[in-house]
């Protein structure tokens, strides 16, 4: 049996020396920014605060300066993110384009795709969504259908993607596409490709969620073309660099930090008198602090140039557990105590309504863990 092993360590004094200048930037840009609007965390969009933060040097932190970079290590770019999160700064607008598109585009395409876009993202320029669920498809990516076929203008493109965060606000989509018919071989003959989304044939809908809100989409593609050299990789490598892709997704420290203003909303309504929040909130607290150890890990593995992929799964699964159930916490401590206007009732209710997909995103709990298992030789 194979052994996970996420050793915890620490940051070092130029990590530390930034995380105050985040700090200062945070309370110089959202000082005065609500409660209802931090506890979207990290789905909450604004490509003015975005170019904000571009403007500092802290999308692309990591990469290349030929791409636009900063070249500063991934344990700051760590910082960042934590400082960042812990206030639930509206950062989902460029999320997606520096977490794993710029990434992407740089290893499968560093010489055509990734020298025109990718210096674009860095300046917050370029947003980014990804184009993998399809209908009835579920969490088996195996199983998509939506085709890109190879013609003398380009790649053709049919077929339709649902779940598409933020489609109706970026500028491009990496998707997973299938370029060859299926065979024995159930993830083979996929590819991906990068897509402008105001290609001609592109059709986005809104899907609303139970918040009421807009972010998911229905994107439907009818013959649209897409030029040959916007394929990414190889043709038929499209699996493996989804792995890739995913491993990216779940490794960061927003798998754990989704839930934190409930959280603090919790800490400063409760009594230290009452054993009952104290013993509850001092749990939380507790799990907090090992899961950010093992987030950290994850980053130290990144930085020494290692596969974090069994790590991430883990702190995502782990991460999830205890952030859905963070509203029924609330509710028992302070459900009937709350004033219905207050800055608590406010993370409470939207919590609430959230965290179903916080097990979703990502990749679900059944695909995690059957990642996990695989991982430790459980089957």
């Amino acid at each position: 049996m194979q052994a996970l092993n996420i050793t915890p360590g620490e940051l070092p004094p130029e990590c530390e020396a930034l995380r105050a200048e985040v700090r200062e930037f945070i309370a110089e840009n959202l000082g005065d920014y609500p409660v209802s609007k931090r506890v979207r965390n990290w789905s909450g969009n604004d490509p003015e605060f975005s170019r904000k933060m571009a403007e500092r040097g802290w999308i692309g932190m990591t990469w290349p300066k030929v791409f636009g970079g900063a070249e500063r290590t991934s344990l700051e770019r760590y910082v960042v993110l934590e400082e960042l999160l812990s206030v639930g700064a509206p950062v989902g607008a460029h999320w997606v384009a520096d977490r794993q598109s710029g990434p992407l585009l740089m290893r499968f395409s560093p010489d055509v795709l990734a020298p025109k876009i990718v210096p674009k993202i860095a300046r917050g320029e370029a947003f980014f969504c990804i184009g993998m669920s399809e209908p009835d498809s579920g969490s088996d990516l195996a199983s998509i259908r939506s085709k890109a076929t190879l013609a003398s203008n380009g790649w053709v493109i049919n077929g339709r993607k649902v779940w598409t965060s933020n489609a109706h606000r970026t500028h491009y989509m990496i998707a997973l596409l299938r370029t060859s018919e299926r065979s024995e071989n159930r993830h083979a003959g996929m590819s991906q490709f990068l897509i402008d989304m105001n290609t001609p044939g592109i059709t986005v809908r809104p899907i609303v969620n139970q918040l009421g809100e807009h972010d998911f989409n229905e994107v439907t593609f009818d013959d649209v073309v897409v030029p040959h050299e916007n394929l990414i990789g190889e043709e038929g490598g499209g699996w493996k660099q989804v792995g890739t892709e995913l491993a990216f997704e779940r490794s960061g420290p927003e798998r754990y930090l989704s839930s934190s203003q409930l959280l603090l909303e919790m800490l400063d309504a409760a009594d230290p008198a009452n054993p009952r929040h104290t013993v509850a909130l001092g749990r939380i607290t507790a799990q907090y602090a090992t899961l950010r150890q093992m987030s950290l890990g994850v980053a130290l593995m990144l930085s020494r140039g290692e596969s974090p992929a069994l790590a991430a799964a883990a702190v995502k699964d782990q991460g999830a557990l205890v952030e859905q159930a963070m509203p029924d916490i609330a509710h028992d401590l302070f459900g009937g105590l709350a004033d219905p206007d207050s800055t608590l009732a406010q993370a409470m209710a939207y919590t609430a309504l959230a965290v179903p997909s916080f097990s979703l995103r990502g990749g679900t709990r059944e695909i995690l863990r059957g990642i996990i298992a695989k991982g430790l030789d459980l089957r």
